[in-house]
Protein backbone atom coordinates (compact mmCIF):
# COMPACT_ATOMS: atom_id res chain seq x y z
CA UNK A 1 0.00 0.00 0.00
CA UNK A 2 1.42 3.42 -0.95
CA UNK A 3 1.60 6.40 1.41
CA UNK A 4 -1.52 8.00 -0.02
CA UNK A 5 -3.52 4.80 0.45
CA UNK A 6 -2.20 4.47 4.00
CA UNK A 7 -3.24 8.01 4.81
CA UNK A 8 -6.75 7.34 3.50
CA UNK A 9 -7.05 4.19 5.62
CA UNK A 10 -5.81 6.00 8.71
CA UNK A 11 -8.21 8.89 8.08
CA UNK A 12 -11.09 6.46 7.65
CA UNK A 13 -10.19 4.69 10.87
CA UNK A 14 -9.99 7.97 12.77
CA UNK A 15 -13.39 9.02 11.45
CA UNK A 16 -14.84 5.65 12.44
CA UNK A 17 -13.44 5.99 15.96
CA UNK A 18 -14.67 9.58 16.20
CA UNK A 19 -18.14 8.56 15.06
CA UNK A 20 -18.18 5.69 17.53
CA UNK A 21 -17.29 8.10 20.32
CA UNK A 22 -20.09 10.46 19.33
CA UNK A 23 -17.72 13.24 18.25
CA UNK A 24 -19.01 13.42 14.69
CA UNK A 25 -22.65 12.98 15.69
CA UNK A 26 -22.35 15.66 18.35
CA UNK A 27 -21.72 18.24 15.62
CA UNK A 28 -25.38 17.92 14.68
CA UNK A 29 -27.08 18.61 11.37
CA UNK A 30 -28.00 21.84 9.61
CA UNK A 31 -31.48 22.18 8.11
CA UNK A 32 -31.85 20.84 4.57
CA UNK A 33 -34.63 19.92 2.14
CA UNK A 34 -38.07 21.04 3.27
CA UNK A 35 -36.69 22.33 6.57
CA UNK A 36 -34.33 24.67 4.72
CA UNK A 37 -36.98 25.75 2.22
CA UNK A 38 -39.21 26.96 5.09
CA UNK A 39 -36.49 29.27 6.34
CA UNK A 40 -36.05 31.09 3.03
CA UNK A 41 -39.42 32.82 3.47
CA UNK A 42 -38.58 34.40 6.85
CA UNK A 43 -37.74 38.09 7.34
CA UNK A 44 -34.85 37.36 9.75
CA UNK A 45 -33.27 34.80 7.39
CA UNK A 46 -31.32 36.31 4.49
CA UNK A 47 -28.71 34.95 2.10
CA UNK A 48 -28.74 31.57 3.79
CA UNK A 49 -28.25 32.75 7.39
CA UNK A 50 -30.21 34.16 10.32
CA UNK A 51 -29.57 37.78 11.27
CA UNK A 52 -29.68 39.78 14.49
CA UNK A 53 -32.09 42.67 14.83
CA UNK A 54 -29.11 45.03 14.83
CA UNK A 55 -26.47 44.81 12.12
CA UNK A 56 -23.38 43.47 13.89
CA UNK A 57 -20.12 42.08 12.56
CA UNK A 58 -17.00 40.78 14.24
CA UNK A 59 -14.54 39.14 11.88
CA UNK A 60 -12.16 38.24 14.71
CA UNK A 61 -14.50 35.84 16.49
CA UNK A 62 -13.52 32.59 14.78
CA UNK A 63 -9.78 33.13 14.91
CA UNK A 64 -9.64 34.33 18.49
CA UNK A 65 -11.99 31.66 19.84
CA UNK A 66 -9.69 29.02 18.42
CA UNK A 67 -6.66 30.68 20.00
CA UNK A 68 -8.53 30.91 23.29
CA UNK A 69 -8.73 27.13 23.53
CA UNK A 70 -5.00 26.63 23.45
CA UNK A 71 -3.25 29.61 25.02
CA UNK A 72 -2.10 29.64 28.65
CA UNK A 73 -4.67 31.28 30.86
CA UNK A 74 -4.27 32.66 34.34
CA UNK A 75 -5.33 30.23 37.08
CA UNK A 76 -7.77 32.85 38.32
CA UNK A 77 -10.11 31.97 35.44
CA UNK A 78 -10.79 28.70 37.26
CA UNK A 79 -11.71 28.43 40.95
CA UNK A 80 -8.99 27.14 43.24
CA UNK A 81 -11.46 24.87 45.09
CA UNK A 82 -14.43 22.75 44.15
CA UNK A 83 -17.64 24.77 44.05
CA UNK A 84 -20.10 24.09 46.88
CA UNK A 85 -23.22 22.24 45.87
CA UNK A 86 -26.43 20.89 47.36
CA UNK A 87 -27.86 17.43 46.72
CA UNK A 88 -31.59 17.73 45.96
CA UNK A 89 -34.00 14.95 45.09
CA UNK A 90 -35.44 16.47 41.93
CA UNK A 91 -38.28 13.94 41.81
CA UNK A 92 -39.79 15.04 45.11
CA UNK A 93 -39.79 18.81 44.61
CA UNK A 94 -43.14 20.43 45.35
CA UNK A 95 -44.32 23.51 43.52
CA UNK A 96 -46.57 25.95 45.42
CA UNK A 97 -44.80 28.40 43.11
CA UNK A 98 -42.18 27.78 40.42
CA UNK A 99 -39.08 26.23 41.98
CA UNK A 100 -35.77 26.72 40.21
CA UNK A 101 -32.74 24.44 40.49
CA UNK A 102 -29.54 25.63 38.80
CA UNK A 103 -26.85 23.14 37.76
CA UNK A 104 -24.13 25.62 36.85
CA UNK A 105 -23.61 27.57 33.64
CA UNK A 106 -27.07 28.01 32.03
CA UNK A 107 -28.60 24.63 32.89
CA UNK A 108 -31.77 24.83 34.96
CA UNK A 109 -34.75 22.79 36.03
CA UNK A 110 -37.95 24.69 36.83
CA UNK A 111 -40.65 22.76 38.65
CA UNK A 112 -44.07 24.35 38.14
CA UNK A 113 -47.66 23.33 38.70
CA UNK A 114 -47.99 23.07 34.93
CA UNK A 115 -45.00 20.78 34.40
CA UNK A 116 -41.23 20.32 34.63
CA UNK A 117 -39.10 22.60 32.45
CA UNK A 118 -35.48 21.75 31.65
CA UNK A 119 -33.43 24.51 30.03
CA UNK A 120 -30.14 24.19 28.12
CA UNK A 121 -28.98 21.10 30.03
CA UNK A 122 -25.28 20.31 29.89
CA UNK A 123 -24.60 17.66 32.51
CA UNK A 124 -21.32 16.56 30.94
CA UNK A 125 -17.85 17.28 32.26
CA UNK A 126 -16.90 19.27 29.17
CA UNK A 127 -18.46 21.68 26.67
CA UNK A 128 -17.66 20.76 23.10
CA UNK A 129 -17.24 17.79 20.79
CA UNK A 130 -13.77 16.91 22.10
CA UNK A 131 -13.37 15.92 25.79
CA UNK A 132 -10.65 17.74 27.69
CA UNK A 133 -10.70 21.13 25.95
CA UNK A 134 -13.41 23.03 27.87
CA UNK A 135 -13.69 21.14 31.13
CA UNK A 136 -16.13 21.71 33.97
CA UNK A 137 -15.05 23.16 37.30
CA UNK A 138 -14.74 20.82 40.27
CA UNK A 139 -18.02 20.52 42.15
CA UNK A 140 -20.20 21.15 39.09
CA UNK A 141 -20.67 17.61 37.78
CA UNK A 142 -22.62 15.95 40.59
CA UNK A 143 -25.94 16.03 38.71
CA UNK A 144 -26.52 13.59 35.87
CA UNK A 145 -29.25 12.70 33.40
CA UNK A 146 -30.46 9.91 35.70
CA UNK A 147 -31.18 12.49 38.42
CA UNK A 148 -33.69 14.39 36.28
CA UNK A 149 -37.44 13.91 36.76
CA UNK A 150 -39.71 13.36 33.73
CA UNK A 151 -39.42 16.48 31.58
CA UNK A 152 -42.59 18.05 30.20
CA UNK A 153 -40.71 20.56 28.08
CA UNK A 154 -37.07 20.90 27.09
CA UNK A 155 -36.13 24.45 26.08
CA UNK A 156 -32.97 25.12 24.06
CA UNK A 157 -31.75 28.68 23.42
CA UNK A 158 -29.24 28.02 20.61
CA UNK A 159 -26.87 25.44 19.18
CA UNK A 160 -23.56 26.25 20.91
CA UNK A 161 -22.00 23.29 22.68
CA UNK A 162 -22.36 24.80 26.15
CA UNK A 163 -26.15 24.94 25.65
CA UNK A 164 -26.92 22.05 23.30
CA UNK A 165 -25.08 18.98 24.59
CA UNK A 166 -25.26 15.73 22.65
CA UNK A 167 -24.20 13.49 25.54
CA UNK A 168 -26.85 14.88 27.88
CA UNK A 169 -29.71 14.85 25.38
CA UNK A 170 -28.88 11.38 24.12
CA UNK A 171 -29.49 10.09 27.65
CA UNK A 172 -32.57 12.24 28.29
CA UNK A 173 -34.46 12.08 24.98
CA UNK A 174 -36.80 9.23 25.98
CA UNK A 175 -37.83 11.13 29.12
CA UNK A 176 -38.73 14.39 27.35
CA UNK A 177 -42.32 14.93 26.22
CA UNK A 178 -41.77 18.05 24.11
CA UNK A 179 -38.75 20.04 22.94
CA UNK A 180 -39.12 23.75 22.16
CA UNK A 181 -36.20 25.07 20.12
CA UNK A 182 -35.38 27.99 17.79
CA UNK A 183 -35.94 27.54 14.07
CA UNK A 184 -33.57 25.09 12.41
CA UNK A 185 -32.54 23.20 15.55
CA UNK A 186 -35.13 20.50 15.01
CA UNK A 187 -32.87 18.98 12.33
CA UNK A 188 -30.17 18.27 14.90
CA UNK A 189 -32.59 16.78 17.44
CA UNK A 190 -34.06 14.46 14.80
CA UNK A 191 -30.50 13.47 13.82
CA UNK A 192 -29.92 12.62 17.48
CA UNK A 193 -32.98 10.36 17.69
CA UNK A 194 -35.79 12.67 18.81
CA UNK A 195 -39.22 12.12 17.31
CA UNK A 196 -40.04 15.00 14.95
CA UNK A 197 -43.64 15.18 16.20
CA UNK A 198 -42.35 16.03 19.69
CA UNK A 199 -40.28 19.01 18.50
CA UNK A 200 -41.67 22.55 18.24
CA UNK A 201 -39.53 25.11 16.40
CA UNK A 202 -40.26 28.78 17.05
CA UNK A 203 -39.23 32.02 15.41
CA UNK A 204 -38.98 35.20 17.47
CA UNK A 205 -42.38 36.32 18.77
CA UNK A 206 -43.99 32.91 18.20
CA UNK A 207 -45.67 31.12 21.11
CA UNK A 208 -46.86 27.65 22.00
CA UNK A 209 -49.18 26.56 24.80
CA UNK A 210 -48.45 23.02 25.95
CA UNK A 211 -51.02 20.47 27.22
CA UNK A 212 -50.23 21.16 30.89
CA UNK A 213 -50.83 24.88 30.42
CA UNK A 214 -47.26 26.15 30.14
CA UNK A 215 -46.90 28.89 27.55
CA UNK A 216 -43.50 29.41 25.94
CA UNK A 217 -42.72 32.38 23.68
CA UNK A 218 -39.47 32.77 21.76
CA UNK A 219 -38.12 36.31 21.87
CA UNK A 220 -35.11 37.96 20.22
CA UNK A 221 -31.54 37.65 21.43
CA UNK A 222 -28.35 39.26 20.12
CA UNK A 223 -26.03 36.35 19.48
CA UNK A 224 -25.00 33.86 16.81
CA UNK A 225 -25.01 30.11 16.13
CA UNK A 226 -22.53 27.51 14.91
CA UNK A 227 -21.23 24.06 15.80
CA UNK A 228 -18.31 24.16 13.36
CA UNK A 229 -16.04 26.99 12.29
CA UNK A 230 -17.01 26.64 8.63
CA UNK A 231 -20.72 27.41 9.04
CA UNK A 232 -22.41 30.09 11.12
CA UNK A 233 -25.96 31.25 11.77
CA UNK A 234 -27.67 28.37 9.97
CA UNK A 235 -30.00 28.00 12.96
CA UNK A 236 -31.72 30.63 15.08
CA UNK A 237 -30.89 31.74 18.64
CA UNK A 238 -33.53 32.95 21.09
CA UNK A 239 -34.50 34.08 24.54
CA UNK A 240 -37.79 32.93 26.06
CA UNK A 241 -40.80 34.17 27.99
CA UNK A 242 -42.22 31.36 30.14
CA UNK A 243 -45.74 31.70 31.55
CA UNK A 244 -46.60 29.19 34.28
CA UNK A 245 -50.00 29.97 35.76
CA UNK A 246 -49.81 33.49 37.20
CA UNK A 247 -45.99 33.49 37.11
CA UNK A 248 -44.00 35.00 34.26
CA UNK A 249 -40.31 34.22 33.84
CA UNK A 250 -37.69 35.29 31.32
CA UNK A 251 -34.74 33.17 30.21
CA UNK A 252 -32.16 35.23 28.34
CA UNK A 253 -29.99 32.48 26.86
CA UNK A 254 -26.90 34.16 25.38
CA UNK A 255 -27.33 37.76 24.29
CA UNK A 256 -25.44 41.00 24.14
CA UNK A 257 -27.06 44.13 25.48
CA UNK A 258 -29.41 46.13 23.28
CA UNK A 259 -32.80 47.75 23.01
CA UNK A 260 -34.34 44.29 22.68
CA UNK A 261 -34.53 43.93 26.48
CA UNK A 262 -36.60 47.07 26.91
CA UNK A 263 -38.90 46.03 24.05
CA UNK A 264 -39.39 42.58 25.59
CA UNK A 265 -40.11 44.16 28.97
CA UNK A 266 -42.67 46.53 27.49
CA UNK A 267 -44.44 43.76 25.57
CA UNK A 268 -44.28 40.84 28.01
CA UNK A 269 -43.21 42.21 31.40
CA UNK A 270 -43.08 42.64 34.25
CA UNK A 271 -41.31 39.38 35.13
CA UNK A 272 -41.30 37.56 38.45
CA UNK A 273 -37.84 36.20 37.57
CA UNK A 274 -35.28 37.04 34.89
CA UNK A 275 -32.46 34.56 34.32
CA UNK A 276 -29.64 36.48 32.61
CA UNK A 277 -26.08 35.63 31.72
CA UNK A 278 -23.28 36.69 34.03
CA UNK A 279 -19.94 35.73 32.52
CA UNK A 280 -17.97 34.59 29.46
CA UNK A 281 -17.74 38.12 28.04
CA UNK A 282 -14.68 39.06 26.01
CA UNK A 283 -13.32 41.71 23.67
CA UNK A 284 -13.21 38.89 21.11
CA UNK A 285 -17.05 38.87 21.02
CA UNK A 286 -18.02 42.30 22.38
CA UNK A 287 -21.64 42.33 21.19
CA UNK A 288 -22.66 38.70 21.83
CA UNK A 289 -22.71 38.56 25.65
CA UNK A 290 -23.65 40.82 28.54
CA UNK A 291 -20.68 42.65 30.03
CA UNK A 292 -19.96 43.57 33.65
CA UNK A 293 -23.09 44.90 35.29
CA UNK A 294 -25.16 44.81 32.10
CA UNK A 295 -27.34 42.01 33.43
CA UNK A 296 -28.62 44.50 36.01
CA UNK A 297 -29.44 47.04 33.30
CA UNK A 298 -31.13 44.34 31.21
CA UNK A 299 -33.09 43.22 34.27
CA UNK A 300 -34.34 46.77 34.80
CA UNK A 301 -35.31 47.02 31.12
CA UNK A 302 -37.25 43.77 31.47
CA UNK A 303 -39.07 45.07 34.57
CA UNK A 304 -37.80 42.07 36.52
CA UNK A 305 -38.72 41.70 40.17
CA UNK A 306 -35.87 39.25 40.75
CA UNK A 307 -32.68 38.48 38.85
CA UNK A 308 -30.79 35.19 38.78
CA UNK A 309 -27.35 35.10 37.12
CA UNK A 310 -26.61 32.25 34.71
CA UNK A 311 -23.84 31.39 32.23
CA UNK A 312 -21.17 31.27 34.90
CA UNK A 313 -19.55 28.97 37.49
CA UNK A 314 -19.00 25.87 35.38
CA UNK A 315 -16.78 26.47 32.33
CA UNK A 316 -13.78 28.60 31.49
CA UNK A 317 -14.70 30.17 28.17
CA UNK A 318 -13.16 33.62 28.48
CA UNK A 319 -10.19 35.34 30.11
CA UNK A 320 -11.89 37.12 33.00
CA UNK A 321 -11.65 35.86 36.62
CA UNK A 322 -14.28 33.18 37.16
CA UNK A 323 -16.13 35.13 39.89
CA UNK A 324 -15.58 38.67 38.59
CA UNK A 325 -19.01 39.04 37.03
CA UNK A 326 -21.01 38.07 40.11
CA UNK A 327 -18.98 40.49 42.26
CA UNK A 328 -19.76 43.30 39.82
CA UNK A 329 -23.39 42.33 39.31
CA UNK A 330 -24.50 42.63 42.94
CA UNK A 331 -23.73 46.37 43.39
CA UNK A 332 -25.02 47.11 39.87
CA UNK A 333 -28.32 45.38 40.65
CA UNK A 334 -28.56 47.19 43.98
CA UNK A 335 -28.35 50.52 42.12
CA UNK A 336 -31.20 49.37 39.89
CA UNK A 337 -33.20 48.22 42.92
CA UNK A 338 -33.38 44.60 41.71
CA UNK A 339 -32.90 41.74 44.21
CA UNK A 340 -30.51 38.99 43.07
CA UNK A 341 -30.84 35.27 43.77
CA UNK A 342 -27.50 33.39 43.78
CA UNK A 343 -28.07 29.79 44.87
CA UNK A 344 -25.46 27.10 45.11
CA UNK A 345 -25.50 24.45 42.43
CA UNK A 346 -28.44 22.13 43.08
CA UNK A 347 -29.95 24.41 45.74
CA UNK A 348 -33.69 24.87 45.06
CA UNK A 349 -35.26 28.31 45.15
CA UNK A 350 -39.03 28.91 45.14
CA UNK A 351 -40.41 32.18 43.82
CA UNK A 352 -41.73 34.40 46.58
CA UNK A 353 -39.18 33.34 49.15
CA UNK A 354 -36.22 35.54 50.19
CA UNK A 355 -33.43 35.37 47.59
CA UNK A 356 -30.42 33.22 48.36
CA UNK A 357 -27.43 35.48 48.89
CA UNK A 358 -24.85 33.55 50.91
CA UNK A 359 -21.45 34.53 49.48
CA UNK A 360 -20.09 31.12 48.47
CA UNK A 361 -18.01 32.32 45.50
CA UNK A 362 -15.41 34.43 47.31
CA UNK A 363 -12.28 32.31 46.75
Amino acid sequence: MNNRGLRIVIAALLLTVAAGCGIVRSVGKDPDGEDLARLDTLPNYKNGVFENLAELTDSTVKRNKLLLLFHNRSKITRPSLGLPWVKTDLNTLTAPAPTVVWFGHSSMLIKTGQGNILIDPILSNHAGPVPGLVTAFKGTTHYHAKDMPPIDVLIISHDHYDHLDYSTLRKLKDHIKTAVVPLGLGSTLVYWGFDRKNIIELNWEQSVTLPGGLQVTATPAQHRSNRTYSKSNKTLWASYVIQAGKYRMFYGGDSGYGTLFKKIGQKYGPFDLAMLECGQYSTNWPWAHLWLGQAARAGADLQARLLQPIHWAKFEEADHPWNEAIKQLLPAAAKEGIPVNVPRIGEPYTLGRPPRRDVWWNF
